[in-house]
């Protein structure tokens, strides 16, 4: 008690904490206080261990670590709960959303999916002027991020090229705020090349959106649909994620004797207890905790079959680097043919080991796999199945080392390509590269641009200016900017190779 009193008076009295930060803190540490759901002595040590993580998610959950609305329920029949007809006009919809926002729950506190927009306003954009569209989103999009300044706050659009989908691109280009994220979902068969153009030149603007591969998302999942959500992360739409586990492969590494030893043994071992953290906490979530009992299952904006178990995975990288080590092979991660081969190999096997663990609860009674984005305390350890930062190859040559891990990964795997600011005058270079990076099989493409105040650390996003302003003692508007500023000095995410790409379909020829 006497420990929990001391936490409880360190946040009440944390001069950079403002109020509402404060009370989520508290809420964490009174949560942290209960007893953590049952676990057995294995799964326990591996836990303590860090070789399996709860990503700090708390020790008795009591919702959903991401939550999925299906905002077109509310959007054709209203909220009986929250007293809300169905709304007829555009500042009807766009306020309809904006209070629907609040009481939407994650385990940031603030709501990591706010809808397919574009489908969601269109229908109430007859005889809505341009002027008047772009003028209406704007103070939406600023509203957004005043009041829910998160960056694992995330929108969708696409597939399709309307008017409102072009009319966010632009007002997300001028503003260049951290909040709310932005994966554009295309499909070239709808999407047409227009539309991809302006992602991508939005791209070069403010480093957004990320755009996503529809047709390999969509497969994965079902007639309802999904929605990419936090940082990249796909999941069923109407549900959500229960929780997020992940497994660290170089911790696993570092336990096994060799690369035979880590596939057939350790692997297989540090699967099992994984799964069996996720079942405890998805069994507590929904046997123990009564959030399903909540009004947005009863107007069918979320169902709870609907919720997935994300089994994310990290230092891939880091995992292949110790294990050629083990071999007294020099070829790296990334770079070299053998390395790359392992690291390829290990996804599938670990796709393999996931799809045999059955669990309780979860949609379709298995865990999704995830190339997980990492905290931002991962000192010296890449995430997902990303290659260390400072030592990408060229884009092509990234692109063919890590395209064929995507299909094992279908609640998300994202990797960053930083590409040198001279792509301002060749914005044709970024349409071809993300054209080409989405036809090698990538689930998506993200890119950040050198000289840009908005950037990516792991999926979400930060400015290079709020981190300075933090370093200095100005306090942070947005809750990630303590992340971003923790993650630019621990894990060297600012030390990403800014690419030029002018050359790249030459060059990989060459290769």
């Amino acid at each position: 008690m006497s420990d929990l009193l001391r936490r409880i008076e360190a946040i009440v009295t944390d001069p950079a904490l403002e109020p509402a930060r404060k009370a989520h803190a508290l809420a964490v540490a009174a949560e942290n206080a209960l007893p953590y759901p049952a676990l057995d002595g294995d799964t326990r040590a591996a836990l303590d261990a860090r070789v399996i993580c709860d990503m700090f998610e708390g020790h008795a959950p009591y919702r959903p670590r991401y939550v999925l609305p299906d905002y077109a329920v509310l959007m054709r029949q209203g909220s009986a709960h929250l007293e809300l007809p169905p709304p007829q006009t555009l500042d009807e919809a766009i306020s309809t959303l904006m209070i629907a926002y609040h009481h939407v729950p994650s385990v940031t506190g603030m709501p990591v999916y706010i809808g397919r927009l574009d489908a969601l306003l269109l229908p109430f954009c007859e005889g809505v002027s341009d002027d008047a569209l772009h003028r209406r989103l704007r103070l939406f999009w600023r509203y957004l991020d005043r009041t829910l300044p998160d960056a694992f706050m995330h929108a969708n659009i696409g597939p399709a090229d309307n008017r409102v989908a072009r009319a966010i691109l632009r007002v997300d280009a001028e503003l260049k705020q951290v909040a709310p994220n932005l994966t554009f979902l295309y499909d070239p068969e709808v999407s047409g090349e227009a539309i991809l153009r302006r992602c991508t030149d939005s791209i070069i603007a403010c480093s957004k959106p990320h755009i996503a591969s529809h047709p390999l998302h969509r497969a994965a999942f079902d007639a309802r649909g999904y929605g990419i959500v936090s940082c990249y992360n796909a999941l069923p739409l109407a549900g959500g994620a229960s929780t997020l586990v992940r497994l660290n492969l170089a911790a696993v590494a570092r336990l096994s004797r060799g690369a035979d030893d880590f596939l057939a043994v350790q692997l297989p071992r540090h699967v099992a207890l994984t799964a069996r953290l996720i079942r405890a906490r998805v069994d507590h979530l929904r046997n123990r905790s009564g959030f399903f009992a909540s009004f947005l299952v009863a107007e069918d904006w979320i169902a709870p079959d609907r919720f997935a178990a994300m089994f994310g995975v990290f230092a891939m990288a880091e995992a292949v680097n110790h294990l050629q080590d083990l071999a007294g092979r020099p070829g790296r991660y990334g770079h070299d043919s053998a390395a790359t081969a392992l690291g390829q190999r290990i996804s599938a096997e670990l796709a393999r080991l996931v799809a045999a663990e059955p669990v309780d609860g979860a949609w379709r009674g298995r865990a999704l796999l995830h190339a997980q984005a990492g905290l931002s305390t991962d000192a010296g350890l890449t995430p997902g199945v990303r290659i260390p930062y400072g030592t990408e190859p060229d884009p092509v040559a990234h692109v063919r080392a890590l395209a064929p891990h995507h299909a094992h990964y279908p609640s998300g795997i994202s990797d960053i390509l930083t590409l040198d600011e001279t792509v301002r005058a060749n914005p044709e270079a970024v349409f071809q590269l993300a054209r080409g990076v989405l036809a090698a099989g990538f689930r998506e493409f993200t890119a950040n641009v050198a000289g840009n105040d908005l950037v990516r650390v792991t999926g979400y996003m930060i400015r290079l200016s709020d981190i300075a302003r933090h370093a200095a003692g100005g306090g942070a508007r947005s809750t990630t900017t303590p992340l971003g500023a923790e993650a630019s000095a621990l894990t060297g995410i600012l030390d990403r190779r800014p690419r030029v790409i002018a050359h790249e379909l030459a060059a990989g020829e060459r290769r």
